[in-house]
């Protein structure tokens, strides 16, 4: 069943103090805790980052991703660390947030190609969003991870 969401994609300067909490909480939550992974989530990146946001029906926050600008990290716009909450994979809302995220940085960049960085479990669902791998695979944090690239 698709859990009903409300996205919003805001700037790091506009997101109001209890979404940044939420941000932070649901990243915290499934990286750190669930992943057992251990690292600095807060990368000073966040801050010339657009957030994408998947808010669920009830309120809580179900999924986001973080856009950085080309040459912040790659060449390319880029989308990161993204993430749903656990109640709500299964439901469609990772493959609809990366959908929002891909749309937005169309939009903010143009059809320049998307670079990613993805955990090497998820490389088929990034591929079926149309990335393709680009990289052997690397380690980061512990977590086989692949570059992957969205041809524009």
């Amino acid at each position: 069943m698709a859990t009903e969401l409300r996205f919003e994609c805001t700037h790091f300067d506009a997101l109001g103090v209890h979404a940044l909490y939420a941000l932070v909480a649901l990243r915290s939550r499934v990286f750190v805790v669930e992943q057992t992974c251990v690292f600095l989530d807060a990368d000073g990146l966040d801050i010339a980052a657009h957030h994408v946001l998947g808010w669920a029906g009830d309120g809580d926050l179900a999924s986001v991703a973080r856009i950085l600008s080309p040459g912040v990290v790659y060449d390319e716009p880029s989308i990161g660390r993204v993430v749903s909450a656990p109640e709500h994979r299964g439901t469609g809302t990772g493959r609809r947030l990366m959908q929002r995220a891909i749309a937005e940085c169309l939009r903010m960049y143009g059809d320049t190609g998307i670079r990613i960085g993805a955990q090497r479990y998820l490389e088929r669902f990034y591929g079926s969003l149309g990335f393709v791998t680009v990289s052997d695979p690397y380690d980061e944090d512990g977590i086989p991870h692949v570059t992957m690239l969205r041809p524009a």
